[in-house]
């Protein structure tokens, strides 16, 4: 494995340039607004990851355009005059102070390497015009760097830039050193007596000291070891508002939050599209504006998860309209045999590598960044996932029962992200209505609760077609836009098992499908679009590779 290669992931920015990639979003009233509040959320949480990962830039990028979503566009959403939805944005209103702090935070280290970043740039280019001067080739890098070979380098970011293909070992080391240091940090929290929502608004409000960094130095502990772990997590907890120090190792200015956020804060105009570098890419859960004519009012709402179009009873299976043809790229489905699984509510890893080859030295997530591994057919990067190959196979064991009386099942796929990467390593089976053409999912509140106090973050859904060929249906596309539209790099993952191929992953194409589909209002359980070439494969070729070792649990939360 070759990272000996160091390259510039991350060019530095100034705040200027940021904020204007950070409001160059599209945003769609007619989304539902509970889509758009778990987008805020997730950007929120992305930020964190990024912020503890030393990724200053991108942590600021998800902060402003947090607070750009959440002041400029949901108050103003169609559904923010129902009462329930006016109390949760209120409430969401007021974690704005600190989200702003945190930027004022993060402004000076980000400022501070920029202005390094132009003065090497100035001095590198004066020696280049003395060299070119001296030796007579005023153009030729290549003259350049073989007469100045030690001339210093400039390093944007401690990160080494990785393709993923190339380094699956190495995201498997990373991952679970990563996974079970957060999981550590989780579990003490939580012994300690600590709630969830304390735990959450002292993260937002930069009040949790260098805690999770201590205990990345040493996540190997025992159970014994929680204990002063558990004391520590208690102190920060109960210590005053301010008493506690943040990330610059400085204590929090006594006062209101919201009165030491300057007055006059002002967003940047967005600037004129340009060609996207990827040396200029800062990673965002929401893509960025294209050209698209203003949808008119009764298309579909894609909520969290989406809502499914209305059942059509009438509809024979016999008179559906023909199977749209599958992507091109097909899956391999050599694997088709289901593990056995000793219980489908466990939360023991169901896959660990044994033969995995131990790192020289422990992988830290701020050293490495993931490169983008696919695009768009906009053109926008998509972030690499990187999916357990087990996981599939798991979750036929799971859905068997349901797939010997021909009724479909369906999961969650939650992880976390790490080095610019997704892990998938939590299969959710959540409570769920079955039928043989139609897997409906009911108390997602319930889900998400799960999610939000296990600290994971939904990246797709896997469900079964027990008769039918693996293809994704006109439900399942209006199934996954909800997802996509969140999060570009959320996939679907479809099992066929009594067909070849019996698997596939898929999302929707953007341009055109995920359009397509956010302006679709047809009725039916199954409905023909105009548009051919609705969704791709996203495994081969694409942006998820499956990664062998990878450690995933299993939860089901449907009743007993």
């Amino acid at each position: 494995m070759d990272v000996s290669h160091q390259h510039t992931a991350e060019k530095p920015m100034s705040i200027p340039e940021i904020t204007r990639r950070a409001e160059d979003f599209e945003y769609n009233p007619f989304i539902s607004l509970r889509s758009w509040l778990r987008t805020a959320d997730t950007l929120l949480k992305e930020a964190r990851i990024y912020e503890l990962e030393g990724k200053d830039q991108q942590a600021y990028l998800l902060l402003f355009r947090h607070a750009k979503l959440v002041l400029d566009y949901l108050r103003k959403h169609p559904d923010a005059r129902i009462p329930e939805n006016r109390s949760v944005l209120e409430a969401l209103e007021r974690t704005l102070p600190r989200t702003l702090h945190r930027m004022e935070l993060l402004k000076p280290r980000i400022t501070r390497r920029y202005e390094e970043y132009v003065k090497y740039w100035q001095e590198e280019e004066a020696q280049r015009a003395t060299l070119a001067r001296r030796n007579g080739y005023p153009d030729d890098h290549r003259a350049y760097e073989r007469d100045f070979p030690a001339a210093k380098r400039f390093s944007a970011t401690a990160s080494r830039a990785l393709a993923a293909g190339e380094h699956r070992d190495l995201a498997v080391r990373l991952a679970h050193r990563e996974i079970r240091r957060r999981e550590t940090a989780r579990k003490a929290t939580r012994q300690a007596g600590i709630s969830w929502a304390e735990e959450q608004a002292r993260r937002t409000a930069g009040e949790w000291g260098n805690w999770e960094e201590a205990l990345a130095r040493d996540d190997g502990a025992d159970e014994d070891d929680l204990q002063p772990r558990m004391r520590e997590a208690r102190r920060l907890i109960d210590a005053p508002l301010g008493a506690s120090r943040h990330l610059e190792g400085q204590r929090f200015p006594q006062g209101r939050i919201k009165d030491r956020i300057p007055s006059a804060y002002h967003y940047p105009t967005v600037p004129k599209r340009e060609e996207l570098r990827y040396e200029d890419w800062i990673p965002t859960p929401l893509q960025p504006s294209a050209s698209l004519p203003a949808p008119t009012r009764g298309i579909l709402k894609p909520p969290r998860p989406p809502e499914l179009p209305p059942k059509d009873e009438s509809v024979p299976s016999d008179t559906r309209p023909p199977l749209p043809p599958y992507p091109h790229h097909q899956a391999d489905s050599s694997h088709s045999a289901a593990p056995p699984v000793s219980t489908a509510r466990s939360l023991e890893p169901v896959s660990r590598s044994s033969t995995a080859t131990p790192p020289a030295s422990d992988p830290q997530p701020s050293n490495f960044t993931f490169k983008p591994s696919a695009y768009l057919e906009s053109g926008t990067p998509l972030r690499t996932i990187f999916l357990p190959p087990d996981l599939r196979t798991t979750f036929l064991k799971i859905a068997s029962p349901n797939t010997r009386a021909n009724l479909e099942t369906c999961g969650i796929l939650c992880g976390t992200l790490i080095s610019n990467a997704w892990f998938i390593s939590r299969l959710v089976i959540p409570e769920q209505e079955n039928t043989s053409d139609t897997c409906e999912m009911i108390n997602e509140g319930a889900l998400f609760d799960y999610c939000d106090g296990e600290d994971l973050i939904v990246v797709g859904w896997i469900h079964t077609h027990p008769t039918q060929s693996c293809f994704m249906s006109s439900r399942d596309l209006h199934t996954h836009s909800g997802f996509q539209v969140c999060m570009p790099e959320s996939i679907a993952i479809v099992c066929a098992p009594s067909q070849t191929p019996s698997w596939g992953v898929f999302r929707l194409t953007d341009p055109p499908g995920l359009k397509t589909i956010l302006n679709c209002h047809q009725s039916g359980l199954f409905h023909p679009h105009p548009e051919g070439d609705m969704y791709t494969d996203a495994l081969r070729p694409g942006h998820v590779f499956e990664a062998k070792g990878l450690e995933f649990h299993v939860a089901d939360l449907r009743p007993i």
